[in-house]
């Protein structure tokens, strides 16, 4: 199963403080266990939300607007993808993970072609599960 860790955001993420040299170090170790142990897809950090853009719909068109947001709590500063057997084990390590005094990880599984078994044509979940393949295929590959 693939889950989704979003890193809510603080107020010391919005405001662009970035964490000290051993805070990256120790997030640095535990990524490489993540990836040793072939759980990490992917991850990064995100910058403040003064730097990004928000859409809204209405009807067909879409409302832009600009960052800042309010609502820290609403927002998430950084992610990881990760492949786990389980919630279970997605929480394990999620608890591991080096975070500051007060941080909030939401973990949240994907949807799979899978889960929408009896919903969709096959042919739809086919289409799903040929186009994972071809991202997989596309990737870029580690140095």
């Amino acid at each position: 199963m693939r889950v989704l860790v979003a890193v809510k955001a603080t107020p010391q993420s919005e405001r662009g403080e970035m964490p000290e040299s051993g805070e990256f170090d120790e997030m640095g170790k535990f990524n490489d266990e993540l990836i040793a142990a072939g759980v990490m897809l992917d991850g990064a950090g995100l910058k403040a939300s003064r730097e990004g853009k928000r859409l809204t719909f209405k009807g067909r068109q879409a409302v832009i607007m600009d960052g800042p947001f309010t609502e820290t709590k609403e927002l998430i500063a950084g992610f990881w993808i990760w492949q786990v057997k389980d919630l279970d084990e997605a929480m394990q390590w999620a608890s591991r993970a080096p975070m500051p005094d007060g941080a909030t990880l939401e973990v949240r599984p994907f949807f799979e072609p899978e889960d929408f078994a009896g919903l969709v044509s096959p042919e739809l979940i086919a289409q799903e599960q040929g186009w994972r393949e071809d991202q997989a295929r596309r990737a870029p590959k580690p140095a």
